[in-house]
């Protein structure tokens, strides 16, 4: 069915269908998509920076509308050393900051306003339903062209899988990194490598700086592995009830951590020897000068490998008291 079109201006809210979180069939529509108990995506017009990826976590006691941390598309050319940035990047369509994001039901869907979602795919494997659906980026500078997959399952209720396109008339790629960009909000501190958990205080003693640390990157050998040979990395703040924090009287509203603590984390299966974790931290909250309390906390988290058509990586978030 094609979604009729609203005379509203403001986009309809997402509707419960079944056990799922999706956009309404009338336009404009908010683009929305998980599960109605569990973790969710959404895209822009929803509040936020363009070019990212919004995550919600209602079942951590957060309001709908509160999101818990952003994913951005970060390319690397062959042979370059510098990455695309879906947020930082100004549109070379409408010359606005951020790459325009759009839902599709294929991988080869052509550009569509992005408050005229898709509803997303449901069917079933081994008796277990899921949800998918494509997420595509306008190109990058470096001409790089990129699209995701993401797809829920019911019987996985707190996380979700992305695997990552190159698609036609892209140039060739190092790496498609998918990075979880906004660790600050939940103040993570705590990344649990093999045999250690390491801090930004430990990966940067000497750190004072209003931007960004510089990225540091841990390989394999310094990996937790699943059981199944992947490899996992996790991160969490170091505050038993983040809510309770003190803050700076300068710090906006938006950066005040609500809900239950949780862990959050990447997981990928069949690694590649090249693979590694990387991350970089932050003293102050971005595009500011407020302090996070507590200190410098992670910011940006993120598998990163040599690039594979349709690698799969999985993002997890769990309550603290129930994760592993």
């Amino acid at each position: 069915m094609n979604p009729s079109q609203s005379s509203e201006s403001e986009p309809r809210p997402p509707v419960v269908d079944g056990g799922w979180v999706r956009p309404s069939t009338v336009w404009p529509a908010e683009p929305r998509w998980g599960l109605a108990e569990g973790i969710q995506v959404g895209l822009s017009p929803i509040p936020g920076p363009r070019g990212l990826v919004r995550i919600f976590t209602p079942y951590l006691g957060q309001p709908q509308s509160r999101l818990l941390n952003f994913l951005a598309f970060e390319p690397i050319p062959s042979g370059a050393t510098e990455r695309g940035y879906s947020e930082l990047e100004h549109s070379s369509w409408d010359l606005e900051p951020g790459k325009r994001f759009w839902s599709a039901e294929t991988i080869d869907a052509g550009p569509a306003p992005s408050e005229h979602p898709v509803r997303g795919t449901i069917d079933e494997v081994d008796g277990v339903e899921r949800l998918s659906l494509y997420v595509h980026s306008e190109p990058f500078d470096n001409g790089a062209r990129v699209a995701v997959r993401i797809e829920f399952r019911a019987d996985r209720p707190h996380e979700f899988s992305i695997e990552t396109y190159r698609l036609p008339g892209s140039v060739p790629l190092d790496a498609f990194v998918v990075t979880a960009t906004m660790g600050n909000f939940a103040r993570l501190r705590r990344l649990q490598l093999l045999d250690e958990i390491v801090t930004p205080s430990t990966i940067w003693p000497h750190f004072d700086g209003e931007h960004v640390a510089a990225r540091r990157r841990f390989a394999l050998d310094r990996l937790r592995r699943t059981p199944t040979g992947g490899v996992t990395v996790a991160v969490s703040s170091d505050e038993p009830d983040p809510v309770s924090a003190v803050y700076h009287s300068s710090v906006a509203d938006h950066w005040r951590y609500v809900g239950s603590p949780a862990v959050q984390s990447w997981e990928a299966e069949d690694p590649d020897p090249a693979i590694a974790a990387s991350v970089n931290a932050r003293r102050v909250y971005w595009a500011s000068e407020s302090p996070i309390p507590g200190g410098d906390a992670f910011e940006n988290v993120e598998l990163i490998e040599p690039f594979r058509q349709g690698r799969r990586f999985v993002f997890r978030v769990e309550p603290l008291e129930t994760s592993a």
